[in-house]
């Protein structure tokens, strides 16, 4: 199944699609591999939003904006989304949890990869309608959707004991 197919899969059935990725087996290059791949489109979501802000205010180039935004969201998110996943896996244990670290990482990875494109759609609301009632309720909605997709698949992930072999 594709990855676009998956991700509207995901929208029906985000703990289906959760326990596919999970049957799959623990496979940390391909939980990196989502986690990049949802980084590079929260990336290029920024941009129009960016485009707005340098053109509003030149005082700060957009190349400037751009070289910000790629060291967050490719080098520092990253790296802040391990913490995440991690510290949700340690508070689902403490819940009664009984899942692995990767299905704690695969929930947490996947989630941002199935939101990234309303992650677009609110980089366009930024871009084209600017600050105001639009765009803070388009960033509600990505919240919103984001925390379903996550709670719901981190559910699917720290329900079942590991798979023989697991991580």
């Amino acid at each position: 199944m594709s990855v676009t197919a998956r991700i509207l899969r995901t929208w029906r059935d985000p703990r289906g699609v959760m326990r596919a990725h999970l049957d799959a087996g623990p496979r940390e290059d391909r939980a990196l591999a989502v986690l990049f791949a949802a980084c590079l489109l929260i990336f290029v979501a920024q941009w129009p939003g960016l485009s707005r802000a340098a053109h509003l205010d030149p005082s700060v180039p957009l190349d400037a904006r751009v070289g910000g935004a790629l060291m967050g969201t490719l080098f520092i998110v990253p790296l802040l989304a391990y913490l995440v996943a991690g510290a949700s896996h340690i508070a689902a244990r403490a819940m009664g949890g009984r899942g692995t670290w990767f299905g704690a990482r695969m929930a947490l990875f996947w989630s941002l990869l199935a939101v990234s494109p309303l992650m677009l759609l609110q980089g366009l609301v930024a871009g084209f309608v600017g600050p105001g009632p639009a765009l803070t309720l388009t960033g509600l909605a990505v919240l919103l959707a984001f925390l379903f997709l996550w709670l719901s698949a981190l559910a699917e992930a720290e329900r079942a004991p590991a798979p023989p072999g697991g991580a």
